[in-house]
């Protein structure tokens, strides 16, 4: 997520754009390379500061972060957009800092910028010759919410996702581990953003959500159902066909005197532990409704008072 362009420089939204030369005087003659050698913390500062300036100082810039926010806007213009036209060199100089040569070049789409020498005070920046930005860099790691369905979620299954990037749409195949519960997330190494200076890509996380279910409902590794029987069947007992979450219909044996919510357990008929979890394998589990008759006929009106007579 990019950060706080305000924020990083102390100043308000509403503030004129001589508050923000100001705001990034005062950051940069503290942070600066020149007054901080071989502080990588203070690198880091300077760049976030740099990048704010770059952005705030520039009118239709600051429209777009404005109107946008902080993360359309990053999607919208890369690094290179962001310093394009900004002559920080120059600026600084303007700041005391005189004498140093070189300049700022952006290093790609999210790495930042790295420091060009010409001599002087910004060779402290370089180890061996080389930038401490220009250095390999990891990508970004790219978060994506993928739905799938319960029973995709219990058996397991392949996914095509469609992502796009800056040479067009990607599609990549994703296994889904059976077992898998809403909230987990699944990391594929390597399917972010690019790197930066020959830096590897970025990972890409992928968020579970389940559906939900027209007849099913999970509970941990336990899947839950319910069926309605006739006040006959509970009184008498009997059998119903019950359906599984892998498609299948089982014959269920219901006792009699069974009462309404009751759960009738069928073993090892919900979801299997996900790999590595150290659960165990699930069962399914039917909550009885009993329907009582709203309408009764004369002779049912009559045999039902007959065993209210009986005391039942």
């Amino acid at each position: 997520m990019t950060e706080d362009y305000y924020k990083i420089l102390g100043i308000e939204k509403g503030v004129d754009q001589e508050e923000v030369k100001k705001a990034y005087r005062k950051l940069a003659m503290k942070y600066h390379p020149d007054k901080n050698p071989n502080n990588r913390e203070a690198e880091e500062k300077f760049k976030k500061i740099s990048e704010a300036y770059a952005v705030l100082s520039d009118a239709e810039k600051r429209k777009q972060y404005d109107t946008y926010g902080s993360d359309q806007f990053s999607q919208r213009y890369s690094q290179e957009d962001i310093f394009r036209n900004v002559d920080l060199n120059e600026i600084l100089r303007g700041f005391g800092f005189g004498g140093m040569g070189g300049g700022f070049r952006s290093t790609g789409r999210r790495g930042g910028f790295s420091f060009q020498t010409g001599g002087g005070g910004y060779d402290e920046l370089f180890r061996g010759g080389q930038s401490a930005y220009s250095r390999p860099q990891k990508g970004e790691d790219l978060h994506y919410n993928l739905s799938i369905t319960l029973e995709e979620a219990v058996a397991g299954a392949e996914k095509q996702i469609s992502l796009r990037s800056e040479n067009g749409i990607n599609e990549i195949t994703v296994k889904i581990p059976a077992g898998i519960n809403a909230g987990k997330k699944l990391r594929l190494s390597g399917k972010g953003y690019p790197g930066t200076n020959n830096g590897p890509n970025g990972d890409l996380y992928l968020n579970i959500n389940v559906l939900p279910h027209p007849l099913f409902a999970r509970d941990g590794n336990d899947i839950y159902i319910e069926k309605t029987i006739s006040f006959t069947q509970a009184v008498l007992g009997g059998s119903i066909e019950v359906p599984t979450i892998d498609g299948s219909v089982k014959r269920l044996k219901v006792p009699s005197g069974t009462q309404c919510g009751a759960k009738i357990r069928l073993k090892g008929l919900g979801i299997p532990p996900l790999k590595g979890s150290g659960t165990v394998h699930g069962d399914q589990f039917v909550k009885i409704n009993v329907a009582v008759p709203k309408k009764l006929s004369a002779s049912q009106t009559s045999l039902i008072k007959k065993l209210a007579d009986e005391g039942i």
